[in-house]
């Protein structure tokens, strides 16, 4: 969102947002005792509801994209090739010093925050007052166990010196069931201004939802022996049941707007599609960077971009689209189609987010035409993934502008103000959909046909005449959820993880394909902080 929003967001500002690296934290520079003001606990509320904006905002999101089949990071000349932070995981080659891995410890102090807030305000036997700490505390772990495999189960605040070991996999997924089903009839199921940003029910359930469609890949004995044509799931009619108090309760719809504007810098609250964002603005809930990393190499430094503006900061551009991912987007009349720019690149109309007729130059005068294939430079290092520090290798890969750059925003310092969408009723739909086709009942009428196609008929994309199959419901989720973090998510649930795709090739020197790379290894600094704890497998 663009603009400064909302009472609860400037109390926000006043809150002093700092991540951890280490389990045990000090917790003296905490609340001590029961704040006695609804603003007071606001405050510390918020401080634990906006803790993840800056890794959501950057590291996180390389961290899941770049792993996927969405992008490949490229460099230009050796320019953003940092030691390998980006290209690694794009070739499943994750070393523990990447600093796209560096955050876990945001995560725990994320955790620690929700902790002292739920110890601040009574304990365990405050109910509905602790309920959306506890629905955090929640969240953060399920990125943890996602993200890590094995993780610490942090329900208390650790005392000096205590050290805790990682539980596994499955017993982290059971605790947050666990947490979840206590708290959600605790959460105000209210949607609103006031709610948005914030834990209610409904962002528990659609956690719920997606803990339950991974409870195979999650509850497997180990993360290279979960196999997605054999996996059985027992949570399918779970997920279902859950998916259909979401829709139930009418207070989410796909809505009217063009697909282009749920991600533009205006987005917010009166996004109907949205469950659970992230808000974010250039002036007071910075962190947001999605454009910058998509957009052409050179983007600031033409009379205007294809933004439909001269952008006054220099652009990132490192991530392009893999060329197989790209052939998604290819069905008749799909407005989500212009969202990726392709060939030809022309200007973008900044209030509408549309492609107009007139055609964007690069830096020569000469129009952008960007290639869908992506080639690496002829005699370079090749794990560098270098493409030349020149107009042919700027011109690689198809770009997204999804997430819509503004110049207001890259006069500050890139940020952006495009609120970041976590959980979207479109996700809930797909999800009932590929539950039903995983083998779970229908119900209320619904079948995998009629949900897939109420996201077809909103994009205005050709709709089914039969049942779908897993690989269609793939296709359609990455044309539906590309850029907004799942990719990696799905491919592991739908066995395609280690297909070869972009330099993610069985011929390519650094790619690795083992089924241990699911999961990334642990940073150096949290093995540092934690010496109890043991690396990963395959690291």
């Amino acid at each position: 969102m663009r603009i400064n929003i909302k009472s609860l967001f400037a109390v926000c500002t006043a809150v002093v947002f700092t991540g951890c690296t280490d389990l045990d934290v000090d917790i003296e520079s905490q609340y001590t005792s029961y704040p006695t003001t609804d603003i007071a606990v606001e405050a510390k509320m918020a401080d634990v509801y906006f803790h993840l904006r800056g890794v959501l905002g950057r590291r996180y999101m390389e961290a899941q994209t770049l792993s996927s089949d969405e992008y490949t990071a490229v460099s230009y000349g050796g320019g953003w090739y940092d030691n390998g932070a980006y290209a690694h995981p794009s070739l499943h080659n994750y070393q523990p010093e990447d600093a796209t891995i560096d955050w876990m410890g945001e995560l725990t102090g994320g955790i620690t925050k929700a902790n002292t807030v739920i110890r601040d305000l009574g304990g365990d036997e405050a109910g509905e007052l602790i309920a959306p700490a506890r629905a955090m505390r929640a969240f953060f772990h399920f990125i943890m166990m996602d993200c890590w495999g094995d993780a610490p189960i942090l329900d208390h605040l650790l005392a000096e010196g205590e050290l805790i070991n990682r539980s596994s996999r499955g017993e982290v997924a059971h605790w947050i069931e666990s947490e979840l089903l206590e708290i959600i009839p605790q959460l105000t199921d209210e949607v609103s201004d006031n709610t948005y940003g914030k834990p209610n029910k409904w962002m528990a359930e659609a956690l719920l939802v997606k803990l339950y469609i991974n409870w195979a890949v999650y509850t497997a004995p180990s993360v290279d022996q979960y196999d997605a044509a054999t996996a059985k799931n027992e949570k399918l009619n779970d997920c279902i049941k859950y998916c259909d108090e979401i829709i139930a309760s009418g207070k989410f719809n796909l809505g009217s707007m063009p697909y282009a504007e749920k991600f533009g810098p205006d987005n917010g609250s009166h996004v109907e599609d949205f469950i659970y964002a992230m808000p974010y603005d250039t002036y007071t809930e910075k962190g947001m960077q999605y454009g910058r990393a998509r957009t052409w190499k050179k983007a600031g430094d033409v009379p205007i971009s294809y933004y439909g503006m001269a952008l006054s900061n220099s652009a990132g551009g490192y991530m392009t689209m893999n060329p197989e991912f790209s052939k998604l987007f290819c069905l008749d009349g799909d407005i989500r189609n212009n969202s990726v720019i392709r060939g030809t690149a022309y200007v973008y109309d900044p209030d509408t987010y549309q492609p107009t007729s007139e055609v964007a130059l690069d830096t020569n005068g000469d129009p952008i035409v960007l290639t869908q294939t992506v080639t690496l430079e002829e005699g370079s290092n090749q794990i560098e993934l270098n493409v030349g520090d020149d107009i042919e290798g700027y011109n690689q890969g198809y770009r997204s502008v999804k997430f819509f750059v503004i110049d207001d925003d890259y006069k500050n310092g890139r940020d952006q103000s495009n609120d970041l969408p976590i959980f979207r009723y479109a996700d809930i739909l797909l999800t009932k959909c590929e539950a039903i086709l995983r083998g779970g009942t229908p119900t209320n009428g619904d079948t995998s046909m009629s949900l897939f196609n109420q996201i077809r008929e909103y994009a205005q994309a050709p709709l089914l005449t039969a049942k779908p199959t897993l690989q269609d419901l793939l296709d359609e989720r990455g044309r539906e959820f590309f850029d907004e973090n799942w990719r990696r998510n799905d491919m592991i649930r739908f066995g395609t993880f280690e297909n070869e795709y972009g330099f993610h090739r069985k011929d390519f020197p650094t790619a690795r394909f083992e089924k241990t790379c699911r999961i990334f290894p642990l940073h150096t600094n949290v093995m540092s902080t934690n010496p109890n704890w043991e690396q990963n497998p395959g690291y």
